[in-house]
Formats: C-alpha cells, sequence, structure tokens
C-alpha cells in the first residue's frame, strides 16, 4: 500500500464524460482545469476528455454560451468519467452580440483573446494600444512619447488605416480615412471586457476590410451583482488619472445599470505636447429570458498640443523633447459620441438573433499659426498699404471636421448542437463628413471677416455588407469553415477634375471577399488549421480627393494564407503558425507627383509579407509562469519606382528598386512577460519588448531607417481585501528602467538642391525611464 502512495502521485489519468443539458448533448460546449492550460472542447456527440490530469484535486469548468457556467472539484485517482449537465440561463448573455465576429477553436483563424483581469493589470491610464503591446506582431508608438494622447499600433506592419476595429460588432474605423483614433476615447479599456485579435483576413466582419487584422471590442457584459469602483493613476510628466465606476446589479431579475466618468491628463514627454482627456460610458439592458435590449452610451473630449511634426533627426542626441511648435494654442481639439442600442433573442437551443443601431456624432477642429502663409491661399485679397502690396501674412487657421456615422449591423446563428455552426450576417452604415477651414486670425486681413471659411467640402459614404459562414464536422475530428462576404461602397466627394477644379465626384466599389479553412483534431488537447482568404479594400479620402478621377489609384487586393497548429496541455499553452500575406496593387507613397500637382500614394504591382509567429505559455513552477511569443518575417516589394524633387531644375527624377522591404515592417518582433507570485494576492512581472529594425519608406535605405530597440517594463499588482471594502488594488507600472532611447515611427523625404541628394528624417521618440502608480477601490 505504501508503495502504491507515490505511483498514484507521479501517474497520469484521463477524465472524459459527457456534457448535456435536460438529457441533450451539447456538442462544442469548452471544459477546462482552473489554474491551469489544460482544456478542450465538447465533440459533435457532447463528448470530451481531459487526457494526462495528475493525481490529485482539480476544479472542472464548463461553459457554453446561452448556459449558466458550472465548475466541479474532482478528486483523481485513476481514469475517470464525470458527467456535466448545464442549466440553462435565464438571461440571454451578452456573448451573442459578438458571437457572429469571433472566431473560435474550430475556426482556421489565427487569433489572440485578451481577458478583462489582464487588461486591467496593465491598465494605468495609457491608451488601448499600449495595453496591447505584449501581444503578437504588436509595435505601438506615442506622438507625445509616453502612451497618452494620440498613439498608434501596428499588427504584421499594418497601420491602423488597415486594422478593421469594431466594438461589439459596431465600426469603430473611420469611414473616410480608415484609421482609428483612439485619443477620442480615453479610458476605453476601464469599459472592456475583452478583445480578441485576429490577424491577417481573419473572419467576415462589419466595417472596412482587414488588410493586416481586425480587433474586436466586447465592452462591459452583465454585472448581476451591484458594485462601485473608484481609481487613481498618477506618474511621470505630470499623469493623471481618475476614474469612478459603478453597476446596479441585476433590478427584479431585469435591468442592469452601468456607468463610468474618466478623465485624464499628462504634460507628455515631448515638450508642450499635454493631453486633456475626459470620457464618460453609461449603459442599460433589459433582460428577459431569452430577450436583451441594452442601450450603451459612451463619449470622448479630448484637447491635445500637436506634436505631430516629429523630432529632425539632427537633434535626437541632444534635444530629444523638441516640438517644432511654439504658438500657445497649436491643438487638436474634438468630441465623438457614440450610441448603441442592441436587441439579442434566443429563439431556441438552436436559433439566435442579433440586431443593432448605432450612431455616432464627431466634431472637432485642430488649430495652428501659419507664419507669413500666402493671402490668395485663402480666398483674401491682396492688401495694399499706400504703394506696398502685401500678398503674404502671419494666419492663424482652425480646420474642422463635423461628421455623422450611422447605420445597423444584424445576425442570426444556427447552432444544430451536432456538426453545423452557421451564421448569415451584414450592416448597412451610412456617413456625412463636413470638411471646412476657418481663418479667425490674420496680422493683414485685408476685408475678410473673422472665421472666413476658405474651404469647404461635403462628403457622403454608404457601405453595406453581407455575409454567409459556416463550420461544419467533416468527420469526428476534422471541421470545415467557408465564409463568404459581399461588400459594396458608394462614396461622392469634391475632388480635382482634369483642368484642376474642384467638383464633385463619385466612386463605387463592389467587393466579393470568400474565406475557407480546415481544422484537425489532433488529440483532445491540439488542432492544427490552414485557411485562405481573400480581402478588397477601398482607397482613403486622400487618395480621392487629391487625384483625379485618370490618376486615382485602384483599389487593393490581399491574398492571405494561414496554417497552424495549437495546443493547450496542464503545463502550458503553444500556438505556431505561418501566414503569407499577398497583396495586388497595395499602395505607398512613391514620392510621385500627379496631374494636379500633389502627392499621392501610388498602386504597385506585387508585395507581400510572409513569416512564422509563435505565441505560448508556461507554467516554470508553482509561483512562477513565462509568456512569451515572436514574430520572424519577411515583408518585401517585388519592384517599384522613386520619385524624387529636384529643386534646382523644377521637375522629379527616378530611381528603379527591384526587391526592398516594405516600410514600417519589422523581421523580427519579440515580447516576453515572466511574472512571480511571492504571496498570495501579490504579482510581480517582468515584460520585455524587442522591435527589429525598421525602414521609413520602401527603398530599404539604411540612411532612412529606424534602429531596432529593447525595452523593459516592470509590473507590480497587489491586492488587499480589508473587511470595510472588496478590495483595494495597488499597481506599479516602471516603464522602460534601463532609460532606453529609441523611437518606433517616424518619416523621411528626399531631395535634390545643389546638385546633392539631401534626405531629411523625422523621429517619434518615447519616453526614457518613467513610471505610473494606481490605487483603485472596489465596493
Amino acid at each position: 500500500m505504501l508503495a502504491f502512495l507515490p505511483l498514484c502521485a507521479w501517474a497520469q489519468f484521463t477524465v472524459s464524460g459527457l456534457v448535456t443539458s435536460q438529457d441533450q448533448s451539447l456538442p462544442g460546449a469548452t471544459i477546462s482545469v482552473q489554474n491551469t492550460f489544460k482544456g478542450t472542447v465538447s465533440d459533435a456527440n457532447g463528448h470530451y476528455k481531459l487526457r494526462n490530469l495528475p493525481a490529485g484535486k482539480h476544479t472542472l469548468q464548463v461553459s457554453f454560451i446561452g448556459y449558466e457556467t458550472t465548475t466541479k472539484e474532482v478528486e483523481v485517482i485513476g481514469n475517470q468519467t464525470i458527467g456535466f449537465d448545464l442549466r440553462k440561463s435565464a438571461l440571454v448573455a451578452d456573448e451573442i452580440v459578438v458571437t457572429a465576429t469571433r472566431a473560435t477553436s474550430k475556426s482556421a483563424v489565427t487569433f489572440t483573446n485578451v481577458g478583462k483581469e489582464l487588461l486591467q493589470k496593465q491598465n494605468l491610464g495609457q491608451d488601448l494600444p499600449f495595453l496591447l503591446n505584449q501581444t503578437p506582431s504588436v509595435v505601438v508608438s506615442s506622438d507625445a512619447g509616453a502612451g497618452v494622447g494620440y498613439t498608434g499600433i501596428r499588427i504584421r506592419g499594418s497601420d491602423p488605416t488597415r486594422i478593421n476595429v469594431t466594438v461589439n460588432g459596431i465600426p469603430l474605423n473611420d469611414a473616410e480615412s480608415h484609421g482609428v483614433f483612439w485619443v477620442n476615447t480615453p479610458d476605453f479599456a476601464s469599459s472592456v471586457d475583452n478583445i480578441q485579435i485576429q490577424r491577417g483576413v481573419g473572419t467576415s466582419t462589419n466595417g472596412a476590410a482587414s488588410f493586416g487584422a481586425t480587433v474586436n471590442v466586447q465592452t462591459n457584459q452583465l454585472n448581476e451583482k451591484p458594485y462601485a469602483e473608484i481609481g487613481n493613476s498618477y506618474g511621470s510628466f505630470n499623469t493623471w488619472r481618475h476614474t469612478a465606476k459603478v453597476g446596479t446589479g441585476l433590478i427584479d431579475g431585469k435591468w442592469a445599470f452601468d456607468g463610468r466618468l474618466s478623465k485624464i491628463s499628462s504634460d507628455g514627454y515631448v515638450d508642450r505636447a499635454f493631453s486633456d482627456l475626459k470620457s464618460f460610458f453609461l449603459s442599460g439592458g433589459y433582460y428577459q429570458g431569452g430577450t436583451m435590449l441594452k442601450l450603451n452610451v459612451f463619449s470622448g473630449d479630448q484637447v491635445t498640443y500637436q506634436a505631430w511634426n516629429g523630432v529632425p533627426e539632427n537633434l535626437l542626441r541632444t534635444n530629444r523633447t523638441y516640438n517644432a511648435y511654439t504658438y500657445d494654442n497649436q491643438t487638436d481639439n474634438y468630441r465623438q459620441d457614440h450610441y448603441q442600442f442592441f436587441f439579442a433573442h434566443e429563439w431556441n437551443r438552436h436559433w439566435n438573433v442579433n440586431a443593432a443601431l448605432h450612431y455616432t456624432r464627431g466634431l472637432g477642429y485642430f488649430e495652428e499659426f501659419k507664419p507669413d502663409d500666402a493671402l490668395d491661399g485663402y480666398g483674401i485679397a491682396d492688401v495694399v498699404i499706400g504703394a506696398d502690396t502685401i500678398r503674404n501674412s502671419d494666419i492663424i487657421r482652425r480646420r474642422w471636421l463635423d461628421n455623422h456615422f450611422y447605420g445597423a449591423v444584424w445576425s442570426v446563428s444556427y447552432n444544430s448542437l451536432k456538426r453545423l455552426t452557421a451564421v448569415l450576417g451584414g450592416g448597412w452604415n451610412n456617413y456625412q463628413g463636413g470638411h471646412f477651414g476657418e481663418v479667425i486670425w490674420a496680422r493683414f486681413a485685408g476685408n475678410s471677416a473673422i472665421r472666413q471659411r476658405y474651404y469647404q467640402d461635403e462628403a457622403q459614404k454608404t457601405d453595406f455588407n453581407s455575409y454567409a459562414k459556416a463550420n461544419y464536422d467533416l468527420t469526428a475530428r476534422l471541421n470545415a469553415f467557408a465564409d463568404v462576404q459581399y461588400r459594396r461602397i458608394a462614396y461622392t466627394f469634391i475632388g480635382f477634375d482634369r483642368a484642376g477644379q474642384n467638383v464633385p465626384q463619385s466612386a463605387d466599389y463592389h467587393f466579393f471577399n470568400p474565406k475557407f479553412g480546415l481544422t484537425y483534431q489532433l488529440s483532445p488537447e491540439s488542432n492544427a488549421y490552414a485557411s485562405y482568404g481573400i480581402a478588397n479594400r477601398e482607397p482613403t479620402r486622400d487618395d480621392f480627393v487629391a487625384s483625379t478621377p485618370q490618376s486615382r489609384p485602384v483599389a487593393e487586393q490581399l491574398r492571405n494564407v494561414e496554417i497552424g497548429y495549437r495546443r493547450q496541455a496542464k503545463q502550458y499553452r503553444l500556438t505556431a503558425n505561418y501566414y503569407l500575406m499577398a497583396y495586388r496593387n497595395q499602395l505607398i507613397l512613391t514620392g510621385q507627383v500627379n496631374d494636379v500637382g500633389n502627392y499621392t500614394r501610388a498602386n504597385i504591382a506585387r508585395s507581400h509579407r510572409t513569416g512564422i509567429e509563435l505565441e505560448g505559455s508556461l507554467t516554470l513552477a508553482r509561483r512562477w509562469m513565462l509568456a512569451a511569443n515572436t514574430t520572424l518575417s519577411r515583408n518585401r516589394i517585388r519592384s517599384h519606382r522613386e520619385f524624387i524633387d529636384n529643386y534646382d531644375t523644377g521637375t522629379q527624377e527616378t530611381r528603379e528598386y527591384g526587391a526592398t522591404d516594405i516600410a514600417f515592417s519589422p523581421n523580427a518582433i519579440m515580447a516576453g512577460t515572466l511574472t512571480y507570485k511571492p504571496v498570495k494576492n501579490l504579482e510581480i512581472s517582468w515584460l520585455a519588448k524587442r522591435v527589429g529594425k525598421q525602414y521609413l519608406d520602401n527603398t530599404s535605405n539604411e540612411s532612412r531607417k529606424l534602429d531596432a530597440f529593447l525595452t523593459n517594463d516592470l509590473r507590480l499588482n497587489y491586492a488587499w481585501k480589508p473587511k470595510s471594502v472588496k478590495e483595494i488594488a495597488f499597481a506599479l507600472l516602471a516603464n522602460n528602467v534601463f532609460n532606453h532611447l529609441y523611437e518606433p515611427n517616424g518619416y523621411t523625404f528626399s531631395y535634390i538642391a545643389e546638385g546633392r541628394l539631401a534626405t531629411e528624417n523625422f523621429f517619434y521618440p518615447q519616453a526614457g525611464a518613467n513610471f505610473l502608480v494606481s490605487v483603485n477601490v472596489k465596493f
């Protein structure tokens, strides 16, 4: 008997069983072993199997959309059969709102999920891109250098205009520029429950086409119990964040209300690059059996001093915080209000429907001082004073954006509870954008009036899409995935004609975006997948308004291959994938001046991104855990032509290039987090990030590059749970602890003057060693 005890302690056993509800099997239920990476999904008949469980006590958790999550503690002393009978949830889960656009373990898609717990550990006031910095293939940057204000994110080298972002399935990207400006949603992470990042084409969703990744954000889910929370953060550069959150919990089993109010301010690392940001989030929901009605209202109001020009290369060593702007009100001022109304209904165990109406109102301007600018560019006549004619003047101008974005998205989902799950969905969105400029002051203004408008442009864009996608179990182990989308864009705007006059114009596009793939379940712990998808994307506003119909670029196309392997064991989790993103007619800046004298992007015939991504987590010991990811890639343009202004002759010279690197596409991106838990409720994490060399343009010129960099951060999280309150959480984030000087973003331009080629590089330096501390009290 004594000899049996150590044998039992080292033995590995299998726990299997059936997941049911009211004597009917539940395929696709998630079964996980708490405090480990181990988990599996029930098969087409509701069966599951967890292999290689060591002897001892384990807590198994089973979850399935529309059903109450169930946990069961088991004592494993041998192979066992344990069944789970899930109870139907009395309330429709918030997950139904985003289910149609999310990837699952059966999807042949490369994705990473980021949960609320991880977001909140890192959320001390920086913008959402910085909270995602440790995810695979990501590079983030900040104009002000400290992660507050204007921030950006690139995924697989793709810039924000090529990353589709949705909030609860509703598009967030600007309809014309395609970008997402996180400064307009300050402290939004405090109202986020989870995020899924799909790299590559991904699954069909609403909004602009994904040409690098999709970031699918889900806001707060139902809290059945009342709560309140007050949080305050302070850090370097006089950075402050104040946040208050409150929720009623479920009232009379039907109603729930949540709210958040936030204020963030920072002086910024770069001179005068301050940020003054305010936001709120309100949500009210009605839950009755299989029906949910919910209204979200959130808003952001921002004033930021401009740091858009960057720092000239010759000042990086002596004045890294240099800001060319000195006018005291050189600011960006913008407010954006979002309204989202959701209806979700579960007809029965097989069918559910989700529909949403949305409206976004944006209004704001940026103000700038323009020294010695030509008066005729503002519709102001030359000023004659005696014998002198004044044609130039110092001017202060405001450039306004006044827009409305509204529409509807919908989906109908079917689950046979056997082999087939399917979704039919789509959306219709309309954008109305007013663009105009005002002169609010001029040293010499002639007969012009205050706020004289010197340009005005009205644009409208309608985006309709419909999609159908399905997962089907061909066998007990082999699953097929198919996804087809039709997208139609109608765009009207003011643009140049061949005579150089601004006249009303229009553009229409019809896109067909198919995707398909296979997933093979190698074992209960692992699977392999392969997929192929096509995405098409229209040009941005600048491409339209700065060209004529004859010089206008054509739409881009991406063909994406993903091949991957996923394994989830007790002590570790591993994902490995290969990707190929082949572009046709990708748009890049070449320096060419078009037929109306503007620098615009041009289509290049062939380019591609290809690489491998490795992502994993490992429990090293009882108190230690390591999470890391690596991307090794090759990002190439087959051939293109560069145009360089010759100021001596007033013409442009050309240079031909063979294979070169795509701008802002490092060949290596690595991230790692080592976490130590010395005592209960205390967590110490070391975060490292390395980004390889990047080129500022598409010439692979060593004199036009961003150097590789390595940063190291230290994060401490401690939760104290006194009797008087639910929790008091303390956090410290020490960024760039070794004070490494680096620049993750910049731009370049070249010209010929006095017979010589000159290149000017500008960079956006990030802060050296800096810190943030926070205290959050939960009631």
